[in-house]
């Protein structure tokens, strides 16, 4: 079967099946392992896949890059999963902060 052009709506996808393993066997699921082992040990594993991302682009191994970025998206949705963030949140977040330069963003964070 062939498929369309992937979206960004696969990323709300994970997340209603990483919600959705919540309170599963952690036995049988590493979605419910990582929620069962506290938002300390889901912390630690994002912060891991961040730097093995980043040693993949160090690297300049573009497949590398590709399959870590993928295990850091997961570990980042199972994190806000376990903090109460829904990825609504975060794309209204990044919504509003369109036409707005990064610098401009970053000094009007740091007044707030």
């Amino acid at each position: 079967m062939k498929r369309g052009p992937l979206t960004g709506s696969v990323l709300d996808s994970l997340y209603e099946v990483i919600e959705e393993r919540r309170g599963g066997d952690p036995e049988s699921s590493h979605t419910a392992k990582l929620f069962d082992r506290g938002l300390d040990k889901i912390a630690q594993k994002l912060g891991e896949e961040a730097v093995e991302t980043v040693i993949e682009a160090t690297r300049e191994r573009r497949q590398g890059v590709i399959d870590e970025s993928a295990d850091l998206l997961y570990h980042l949705m199972v994190l806000w999963a376990a903090s109460g963030v829904k990825p609504k949140h975060v794309w209204a977040a990044l919504e509003g902060r369109k036409g707005i330069s990064g610098i401009a963003e970053k000094a009007a964070r740091a007044k707030s």
